[in-house]
């Protein structure tokens, strides 16, 4: 009996012995595994962490401003390949970051650097380095860096020369003023376009009255050498049978009712003239300088004058809504936008039996509101988005240059107005849309 329990035993034992193995080399091989697993990890964060900084060295090696990275402590950890002497550039890791700087600007920027973290925002100065190769003053823009906690560990300095940044400025001056011209410049010639379509016109509008009156001029001339010659006779001491004879001969009580329609005629057409010089005035008008109340259903009604004039068509243009409406701005500015679009709507009906163009003016929630409509065709609905971008047109080659909308749009938002195509109805339809005057224009 006791030699098979001792027996029993020793199987037992063995049989723990063997699962105690098994357990021992089962997480022998997970920890392997892990380790395995840990290694791979490993090895590719170290090619993400080489990645990172080829990248970083890259910028560090390519930026043209001055970069200085440093630590909280204030210590230079890298600057960029473009700072002032390169030479010694590897022995800058380590230093103070006020060590490269001017004494005099060293307290600024301290107080600059506390500024930064505790605001965690950027802050910009004005400073000069004080190492070999100095560029002389720089705009200085000191931001902080942030770990993965959201903790500030130190700064980033950008600096850029002030030459640089002054000339840069000076450019951008230049080329805003150039733009500023060119505009005018668009808007000169636009407006030349307009008065060289309406040049035929307008020389048969002034022939026409001073035609009339140089006419007269010869009738007044003719009727004094009639009257002359009686009064001539008259002082001679002629016998009243004689005066009776030549008055009749002259006709002189019928030239005396013709003298009359001759000034009368003369008077009307030098009127037409002068109506006709005081509207060619306000069209020409520059519209440069400082704005003024004008009647915008005025100036409506000369811009229609104008182009009509210089049309032969038989279109019908008809003149609506309130009669006076005063808004602030440059007139010649706003008679060019309200010409251009009536032409618009003169060409939309060009050669189109009953064409009609009717321009409405009216104070509609609290705003000038001028609206001109013809029975035109009107703007197709893939042309509408573009209708208001430059050079674009549906005009002929040579019938027009695709400014005038443009140009037209661009005044209309100088005058805090809107010029906008109306798609609610038939034909074309714009409204100009201005604020009134007084109504913080």
């Amino acid at each position: 009996m006791a030699k098979g329990r001792t027996r029993d035993t020793a199987s037992a034992a063995d049989r723990f012995s063997d699962a105690v193995w098994a357990d021992v080399l089962s997480a022998v091989d997970r920890t392997y595994a892990e380790l395995v697993d840990h290694q791979e990890r490993l090895e590719q964060k170290n090619a993400e962490l080489e990645t990172m900084r080829s990248f970083l060295a890259s910028i560090l090696a390519s930026v043209s401003d001055v970069l200085i990275v440093v630590s909280r402590r204030g210590a230079v950890e890298e600057v960029s390949a473009s700072f002032p002497g390169q030479a010694a550039r590897g022995g800058f890791a380590g230093q103070p970051v006020a060590a490269l700087f001017d004494p005099a600007d060293r307290d600024r920027l301290a107080a600059a650097m506390v500024r930064s973290a505790q605001g965690r925002t950027p802050e910009t100065i004005e400073a000069s380095l004080a190492v070999p190769g100095d560029a002389g003053p720089m705009e200085l823009s000191i931001s902080p860096r942030f770990d993965d906690r959201g903790r500030v560990i130190g700064h980033v300095l950008t600096g850029r020369p002030l030459g640089e940044l002054r000339r840069a400025y000076a450019e951008l001056e230049d080329s805003h003023n150039a733009l500023k011209a060119a505009q005018a410049l668009l808007v000169r010639n636009e407006k030349l376009a307009s008065l060289g379509r309406l040049l035929a016109g307008v020389a048969h509008e002034l022939n026409n009255p001073i035609s009339f009156v140089y006419a007269n001029t010869h009738a007044l001339d003719r009727y004094a050498s009639k009257f002359e010659t009686y009064f001539e006779r008259v002082q001679a001491g002629a016998s009243r049978d004689e005066l009776i004879r030549l008055r009749e001969e002259l006709r002189l009580d019928r030239e005396v009712g013709n003298l009359r329609e001759a000034v009368a005629g003369a008077r009307d057409g030098a009127e037409r003239v002068r109506d006709i010089v005081e509207d060619l005035r306000r069209l020409s008008a520059e519209g440069s300088g400082e704005k003024v109340v004008f009647d915008l259903a005025e100036t409506a009604r000369i811009a229609a004058s104008w182009v009509m004039r210089g049309t032969r068509c038989d279109t019908r243009v008809v003149l609506a809504g309130a009669p006076l409406i005063r808004v602030c701005g440059r007139p010649g500015h706003i008679q060019q936008v309200v010409m251009n679009l009536i032409q618009n709507a003169l060409d939309s009906v060009a050669g189109r039996p009953g064409g009609r163009i009717e321009v409405t003016a009216a104070i509609a929630g609290g705003r000038a509101v001028l609206t001109v409509a013809d029975n035109g065709p009107g703007v197709p609905e893939d042309l509408r988005q573009a209708i208001f971008d430059p050079f674009f047109t549906t005009k002929a080659v040579g019938q027009g240059t695709g400014l005038g909308l443009a140009i037209s749009h661009k005044i209309t938002e100088e005058h805090g107005g809107e010029l906008r195509l109306c798609t609610d109805g038939p034909g074309g339809c714009f409204q100009l849309d201005l604020p009134l005057a007084g109504a913080g224009a």
